[in-house]
């Protein structure tokens, strides 16, 4: 059994916060650079030039890549050989978060109820996702997730009859909707299988894996690339301007599911695809 005390858990989310809003991964940095060298519109190339510069900007002056710095989402993968000592795991994760919006300047952007719309001054709560695991570590994630490119994503329960072509379907449909709303180029997430709520929570999921990595299951590889050739077929381009390239990745992630169903999530990202992780 190892001890982690939940200050190091606050620091280490605090850093994160500060760290995914100023630092664009570098696989995202070199997909857009192949992304400029494939788009065929002057106006495309120019907007993905000014993303790379902006970019350069925000990690040279350490500023927001972006003014939505974003609902935080957490993905919490602890070993179950960890004993959190200290106090609450939960607690410890949302005080992080509260000192690294407020550290790092960052804008907060959650409001305490849905519908009264009061913020709530310092950016939580975090939404997370914890799982229990082998070993002794604790792996933390963050996402600071857009609003423009959350409000374009979507679930639905498809019919098992509606099969490969009803997914593909579906994503590119959702993608051509959101048009330049979740600001082109994106990565789309896609989840399938599982149930309602499962299948949305693979497609976020699918958002943190590795630009240019390729699905383990060839079948789901296939699709990967398929549905990215379709996507960047619809012409809605850099910043829905027009243009060759609208997504610059498509991830799909899966999960069993009742003989009845078909759940599929579209979880789309801007190009400001933030995420950073530790291990603990």
């Amino acid at each position: 059994m190892r001890n982690v005390n939940v200050e190091t858990i606050t620091e280490s989310i605090r850093n994160l916060s500060m760290d995914a809003n100023y630092y664009l991964g570098q696989d995202v940095i070199a997909a857009l650079k192949k992304a400029k060298d494939k788009e065929e519109s002057p106006l495309g190339i120019e907007i993905i030039s000014q993303i790379l510069e902006n970019a350069e900007i925000a990690r040279n002056d350490k500023m927001p890549l972006c003014q939505d710095t974003g609902l935080a989402a957490i993905f919490a993968e602890v070993g179950q050989d960890v004993h959190i000592e200290g106090g609450d795991f939960e607690f410890a994760i949302q005080e992080g978060i509260r000192q690294g919006y407020k550290d790092g300047y960052l804008r907060k952007s959650m409001v305490e109820d849905p519908l009264r719309r009061k913020n709530t001054g310092d950016n939580t709560p975090a939404v997370i996702a914890t799982r229990i695991v082998k070993g002794d570590r604790i792996k933390i994630t963050i996402l600071p997730k857009g609003g423009g490119s959350e409000n374009m994503s979507a679930v639905r329960m498809l019919k098992p009859s509606d099969g490969e072509e009803g997914v593909k379907g579906f994503v590119v449909e959702t993608v051509k909707k959101a048009g330049g709303n979740p600001c082109p180029p994106i990565i789309v997430g896609v989840g399938i299988g599982g149930s309602f709520d499962k299948c949305a929570h693979l497609a976020k999921k699918a958002l943190l894996r590795e630009i240019g990595s390729v699905h383990k299951d060839p079948y789901y590889a296939a699709m990967e690339e398929e549905l990215l050739e379709r996507v960047n077929n619809t012409g809605v381009g850099p910043q829905g301007l027009g243009g060759r390239i609208t997504a610059l990745a498509v991830h799909i992630e899966t999960h069993p599911c009742h003989i009845a169903s078909l759940p599929v999530a579209v979880n789309t990202q801007c190009h400001s695809a933030r995420h950073k992780e530790i291990v603990i």
